[in-house]
C-alpha cells in the first residue's frame, strides 16, 4: 500500500483511528488509514434472499444457501416489510373462509377421582 500523497512504500503504523489501523509515510509525514471493507451485499442477493423466504424457506436455511448470515437475511426481509406499503382492501368483506382451522381444549381435572 503505497503513500496516497508521494507514492513511498516507506510506512509505518501509527496507531487506531476509528478503529482502522492508521499509519504515517516515513518520507512525507502524511497520516493514513486504511479503508474498510465494504459489507454491503448486492441488491439481487438480497432480492433472491426475499424470493425464498416468501417460498417458505427458513432464515438459516436461506443464510447457508447464499453464504451469508442468517442474521443478515432476517434484517433484509425486515426492511423489505418495513419499506412495503400497508395492504388497505377498500370492498366490504361478506364472506370469509377458514381453511384447516383446528382449536384445541385442555380438560384439566381438580381432585382425586374422575368428575
Amino acid at each position: 500500500m503505497p503513500c496516497v500523497k508521494c507514492g513511498s512504500k516507506a510506512l509505518r503504523k501509527n496507531g487506531l483511528v476509528h478503529c482502522r489501523q492508521g499509519y504515517v509515510c516515513k518520507d512525507c509525514g502524511y497520516n493514513l488509514t486504511v479503508a474498510l471493507k465494504s459489507t454491503a451485499f448486492a441488491d439481487s442477493v438480497k432480492e433472491q434472499a426475499l424470493q425464498m423466504y416468501l417460498e417458505g424457506m427458513g432464515f438459516r436455511a436461506i443464510g447457508r444457501l447464499l453464504g451469508r448470515s442468517h442474521v443478515s437475511v432476517y434484517r433484509w426481509i425486515r426492511a423489505f416489510g418495513q419499506r412495503a406499503a400497508p395492504l388497505v382492501s377498500h370492498q366490504r368483506i361478506d364472506v370469509v373462509e377458514l381453511d384447516e382451522l383446528h382449536t384445541y381444549i385442555k380438560k384439566t381435572i381438580v381432585g382425586s377421582g374422575p368428575p
